[in-house]
């Protein structure tokens, strides 16, 4: 029977869907999930408490020829989970054409970016965390710890991720967030007024990606 999944800091649809032995649109697209569709836009970004319905694994029949060898390849999610980056220094310009080092739960990876300053990998859905190093600059990565935009969790993450001190989620000092959100409002032509309403996160998430 289908299975209750209370969604935990640092996962993700993909990562669930391994954990469960089920494809993420066999999740995504169940009907009893079509609320949560609609109030999180990207799978990939859940917030904790979030209730996703894990539907039963259905039996699929092959039919073979007896006497003879069969090699069976079982996908369960098609699509490579990718990792992406834009990196940029203090004047808001692309880092291009530089070599980087990503580091991911024991795996090195050597990267470079490209002209605009982005590179990707692709990663294990059982990827947490590790590091990226640019420039003898060395940042944490936590996969999958980035809340909706909708979340002020999420908001002072995005800000902090593209060079706005909002401060520490867990300790907010609203004065910093006022600030951060009033500096990225005007850089980006919206209304100054300090508050993160539906425009504010719509153009949060298209400047940070997701």
């Amino acid at each position: 029977m289908p299975t209750t999944h209370i969604v935990k800091q640092g996962e993700f649809l993909a990562s669930i869907a391994t954990g469960h032995g089920v494809s993420c649109d066999a999740i995504w697209n169940d009907p009893s999930n079509a609320k949560l569709r609609q109030k999180r836009v990207n799978p990939n970004v859940l917030f904790p408490g979030d209730t996703l319905i894990v539907p039963d694994v259905l039996p699929h029949k092959v039919k073979l020829r007896t006497g003879e060898r069969h090699l069976v390849r079982l996908t369960l999610n098609s699509d490579p989970l990718i990792l992406r980056f834009e990196v940029r220094g203090e004047d808001d310009m692309p880092i291009a054409n530089t070599g980087c080092q990503l580091q991911l739960d024991g795996k090195v990876y050597h990267l470079i970016t490209d002209k605009d300053g982005k590179l990707e990998q692709v990663i294990s859905t059982k990827a947490q965390e590790g590091t990226l190093t640019v420039l003898n600059l060395t940042m944490p990565i936590r996969i999958g710890s980035l809340d909706p935009v909708k979340e002020l969790s999420g908001q002072i993450a995005r800000l902090n991720n593209l060079g706005y001190d909002a401060g520490d989620s867990e300790t907010i000092d609203e004065q910093q967030f006022l600030s951060a959100i009033e500096e990225f409002q005007c850089d980006h032509s919206l209304t100054v007024d300090g508050k993160c309403g539906p425009i504010t996160q719509k153009k949060l998430s298209d400047v940070h990606g997701c």
